[in-house]
């Protein structure tokens, strides 16, 4: 079984976020886990966020959409 991670930096998560969510909500199927991350400072929260998914299959229809927004760097796994 191959696993496929893929990885999308979002660099104005805050005026992105609804984009993403559209897209991502497209392939709600597709998606087995989702985890966010984003650096913080002290008491500041940066504007740039990382999330990672875990999809079935290779995700390929997902990545094209992605990358024609975010940088997208993609993990396998077999």
């Amino acid at each position: 079984m191959t696993t496929t991670i893929i990885g999308v930096d979002l660099e104005n998560r805050l005026e992105t976020a609804i984009e993403f969510q559209k897209i991502i909500t497209e392939h709600g199927c597709e998606i087995r886990t989702r985890i966010g991350l984003h650096p913080s400072m002290s008491e500041v929260c940066l504007n740039r966020g990382i999330i990672l998914l875990e999809v079935s299959g290779s995700g390929e229809h997902l990545i094209e959409k992605l990358k024609k927004h975010w940088t997208v760097q993609l993990m396998t796994f077999e």
